[in-house]
């Protein structure tokens, strides 16, 4: 039996739909409508009903999911166990927050190619809320974002945590010396994108003490973030590994103030069902990786 017909057969079942399955798999509809009539045609039953809009599992295919789930797992256990690193092949579809982008991420992808050097990846950089819809719909084997998500056949591990401050431009006017948030509150704030729990945090600090801000802004990119807070157009909370290096070369000031803020709380997700060795792998380094970030 062949296992990439057995693979295609989960990733229609999984999003219903043979022209996702083709992009998912980076093949054309016509493959994966061969592969799982060749499949049928082995097993003598039909897996799908099809019509023009949807299509379904048949009782019969339902009955074989599990089985199918357990043998592709079991496979790709066995070639994860005992291949060599460039027998592994295919890709892996990662999405990741920006503040692990500016922290350890280029690490984890030297690693990764370093482990897997004929894996290609596929990186996607965005919002956890956005991620999280991307992984949802099966779009990317691993996600790397900001609180874990909770569903079944889900693996979520958490990845520790980054210290976020408050940095201004060096030029800016703000005296030295510990700071309340009253005196931020005169100056444009750049905070990070709408709705994320950094966001609301930022919100939820100035609200408790009492202090209205003149005005927040919402950005879904740290670099763009440094970059007008070094020009002293406001100031912004980032995470503190991203901002040391402008701190080092002095674009870029820490502030002092009280109370802090809250660190971001990452953690990788991945479907166990079937299990992803590799994204499984990766997530593990992950782990690793973002363990040395002080």
């Amino acid at each position: 039996m062949n296992l990439r017909f057995l693979e295609t057969f989960l990733w229609v079942a999984r999003l219903n739909s043979f022209s996702a399955t083709a992009d998912r798999l980076h093949t054309t509809q016509a493959a994966v409508s061969n592969r799982i009539a060749a499949l049928e045609r082995e097993l003598g039953i039909r897996l799908f009903d099809r019509d023009l809009r949807s299509v379904r599992l048949t009782p019969e295919g339902r009955a074989a999911l599990s089985r199918a789930e357990e043998i592709v797992r079991l496979a790709q256990e066995f070639q994860g166990a005992v291949s060599s690193r460039d027998a592994l092949r295919g890709r892996l579809a990662v999405g990741a927050i920006d503040s692990v982008v500016h922290t350890w991420l280029p690490r984890l992808i030297r690693r990764v190619h370093q482990t897997y050097p004929c894996i290609e990846l596929d990186l996607t950089v965005d919002t956890s809320l956005t991620l999280s819809g991307h992984f949802h719909r099966n779009e990317i084997d691993l996600a790397i974002l900001m609180g874990p998500i909770i569903a079944p056949q889900v693996e979520t591990m958490p990845l520790g945590s980054l210290s976020c401050s408050w940095y201004a431009g060096p030029g800016m006017d703000l005296p030295e010396g510990r700071l309340g948030l009253e005196s931020l509150a005169a100056w444009p704030i750049f905070a990070f994108s709408r709705g994320s729990k950094p966001h609301q945090d930022v919100l939820r600090h100035f609200a408790c003490a009492g202090v209205k801000a003149k005005a927040v802004s919402n950005f879904n990119s740290i670099a763009t973030m440094m970059i007008l807070a070094q020009d002293g157009l406001g100031v912004t909370l980032l995470p503190d590994a991203a901002a040391a290096g402008a701190v080092t070369a002095g674009r870029l000031r820490r502030l002092d103030v009280s109370p802090p803020c809250p660190p971001i709380e990452v953690h990788a997700a991945y479907s166990n069902q079937p299990r992803n060795v590799i994204a499984a792998a990766v997530a593990v380094m992950a782990q690793e990786e973002a363990g040395t970030v002080a």
